[in-house]
């Protein structure tokens, strides 16, 4: 009996009593070189555990994520209908959280195993969008404050009531008998929901992709009278075709590249355009995008690196909101720092949270656009080159690292 009361004490380390139920401002980590899982309110250590993530060869991949699907039961479509009770999925790809065997070091197929009470306990505590962040070492949230991270929109003030005005007219009621309009009076709460409502944003701030240009050109291409099809982003044949025919009409010189500096420079004169900074601001609810806007990255040969902000407490009155950061390390390939324009890439996972947030330029009007829906456990992602296949339809923005 003793034996079995050490052993589920190494596994399950503690889960705080008063987070038994499902808690707003979970943030979930996961440590693969410690085998460990830590649970956060807010910046408030509520729960940890022994994990066993991927083997050799079957390793849990490192980022951010969050939890796309919760089933009791599921059973494994990969490999042989393996059981995985309690399972929280975090990509549609197979990488979930679920109850299984944890011995002292990696040993399932990618996913994040769990101990058997531990996985139960975790599963009734989280909800559909929880922020999960693996990574190679251990990583906590600090607190940070910083005047690029947004606040709320000022809640509306609470009417004043009006002052009695003192008569000597009949004190019979009046409203009975008024054929006039009548006003109903809304509390603040209501008010406030009907004119600024707020909701759970995911924002993702990153460099201006080579798609984003192509579809910046055939858009251009497109209102010059060049027809490229649909703006998709791909340089089919139809854009190469309107790309040669606009050369000729301009006499841009050819080069080796399609999209040389000389056409676009050419390409943007004629149409009255100045060239986009290098960052992008791309806003999603509930899974779907719902905003796109350039931004100025300030020293852009200089890498940002890889953090993730945590909104909380935006429904205080005077606006504020409780942010927390993590950075996680993410080397950069010289490959993806020559495609990005940045010289400096070894520096990309020394960065810190301020640093990235100081070179960072937000549009008043996206600003405010933001600040006006900003609600309780939105997030914001920070990194230089996001692409991600695991990133679509239902999903949150899920960004990989190589740490």
């Amino acid at each position: 009996m003793f034996k079995r009361l050490l052993l589920a004490s190494a596994v399950c380390l503690f889960i705080s009593p008063q987070y038994a139920k499902a808690a707003d401002g979970l943030r979930i980590f996961v440590s693969k070189a410690e085998q460990t899982m830590t649970v956060y309110d807010g910046s408030t250590l509520i729960a940890s555990s022994k994990v066993s993530t991927g083997k050799p060869g079957h390793e849990t991949p490192s980022g951010i994520f969050s939890i796309l699907q919760k089933r009791k039961y599921h059973e494994s479509n990969i490999y042989s209908d393996a059981p995985m009770p309690f399972m929280q999925r975090l990509t549609w790809s197979g990488i979930a959280l679920h109850e299984g065997r944890v011995p002292d070091y990696p040993a399932s197929h990618g996913c994040v195993r769990l101990p058997k009470g531990f996985a139960r306990q975790l599963f009734g505590m989280t909800r559909g969008g929880v922020h999960v962040v693996i990574s190679e070492g251990s990583i906590a949230p600090r607190s940070i404050t910083h005047a690029t991270l947004f606040t709320r929109a000022p809640l509306p003030a609470a009417p004043v009531p009006a002052p009695e005005l003192l008569s000597d007219a009949g004190s019979l009621p009046q409203l009975a008998t008024s054929k006039g309009p009548v006003e109903v009076a809304m509390n603040a709460s209501s008010a406030e929901k009907a004119s600024n409502p707020v909701t759970t944003l995911r924002m993702l701030i990153t460099r201006r992709s080579k798609q984003d240009q192509i579809k910046d050109v055939q858009e251009m291409l497109t209102e010059l009278g060049f027809d490229t099809g649909e703006a998709d982003g791909v340089l089919g044949p139809k854009t190469k075709a309107a790309l040669e025919s606009y050369r000729d009409a301009h006499l841009v010189p050819k080069a080796s590249e399609p999209l040389s500096e000389a056409l676009l420079e050419s390409l943007y004169h004629i149409s009255g355009k100045s060239a986009p900074p290098s960052g992008k601001l791309v806003l999603r609810e509930d899974h779907k995008e719902i905003l796109t806007a350039d931004i100025a990255i300030k020293q852009p040969e200089r890498p940002l690196g890889t953090h993730l902000f945590l909104a909380a407490a935006t429904g205080r009155a005077d606006a504020a909101v409780d942010w927390q950061a993590v950075s996680l390390p993410n080397a950069l390939t010289k490959r993806q720092a020559g495609r990005l324009g940045i010289t400096s890439p070894d520096e990309a996972s020394s960065i810190t949270a301020e640093e990235a947030l100081s070179r960072m330029e937000i549009p008043k009007s996206v600003r405010e656009t933001i600040e006006a829906m900003l609600g309780d456990g939105s997030s914001l992602t920070v990194t230089d080159d996001y692409y991600s296949a695991e990133t679509g339809k239902g999903t949150d923005f899920i960004t990989l690292v190589r740490d």
